[in-house]
């Protein structure tokens, strides 16, 4: 007799099952290797093993009229990202390389937002900060669904697109963005986005932590902290956390 058999789960973390039999055998992705340039050596990766984040391109941290720049932070350098990543993710998308979006967006409620969160977004207590109205347009600050928490718009979200929300510096704490890595069978992740010794570092830590490898594309990354922070971001990647390339060497490697 011969039975219909389904699959449950993602792949490449799949079984196929009917009344019989349960298949966990998970079967693989094709490899995808390539050989991509570093500033400390060549690494022979799988694309289809890799995934890009692509951390807190959002209006709140972004925009002029967001939440940074409302506590008079130029907010100019976190726009460099926008340009390479255009370049960049759509070539990436080609080849099945996943996109996720690591947003910092709230819950409505805050409950889990401790006081010491507060404090970093309204240190006196009596300014704007997490939940609050922008006085520019009313956006609740870093809250899921509010303008100030959307992606900037010149940064183009697909509906093939991977979205995870955060409430940490680190987008691994507290949120489900592990377990979907390894339901897609992730092991290498790129990383974007801003600020990167903040919510880029702390994330690329934590992954690194959790053993996955770790890659941080330069001109895809930026941050509105001093130039010291950002050159203590690159020598701890390079030296403790992973490695760092740039979009252009990507390019070069990527199947046209």
């Amino acid at each position: 007799m011969n039975l219909s058999s389904r699959t449950l789960g993602v792949a490449p973390n799949a079984w196929t099952v009917n009344q019989a039999i349960a298949d966990i055998t998970r079967p693989q992705k094709t490899p995808q290797p390539v050989i991509l340039s570093t500033e400390t050596k060549n690494l022979r990766l799988d694309l289809a093993k890799t995934a890009i984040l692509v951390i807190d391109m959002q209006n709140d941290f972004c925009h002029p009229d967001g939440w940074l720049a409302h506590i008079g932070v130029d907010v100019t350098p976190a726009s460099q990202p926008i340009e390479p990543l255009n370049r960049l993710l759509p070539k990436l998308r080609a080849v099945g390389v996943p996109v996720i979006w690591l947003n910092w967006g709230n819950r409505p409620d805050l409950l889990n937002i401790s006081a010491g969160l507060h404090h970093v977004y309204n240190p006196t207590g009596d300014g704007v900060g997490l939940g609050d109205p922008l006085p520019s347009n009313g956006a609740k600050v870093l809250m899921a669904g509010s303008w100030a928490a959307a992606v900037v718009d010149e940064l183009q979200q697909l509906p093939e697109d991977i979205r995870v929300d955060k409430y940490r510096m680190s987008g691994f704490w507290d949120t489900p963005l592990d377990s979907i890595l390894r339901n897609l069978g992730i092991t290498t992740l790129l990383f974007g986005g801003v600020n990167a010794d903040q919510c880029v570092m702390t994330t690329l830590c934590d992954a690194n932590f959790l053993g996955y490898d770790c890659i941080l594309v330069k001109d895809c990354t930026a941050t509105t902290s001093p130039e010291y922070c950002w050159l203590a971001t690159l020598y701890n990647v390079k030296q403790c956390f992973g490695f760092v390339t740039d979009s252009p060497a990507f390019l070069k490697v990527l199947p046209s």
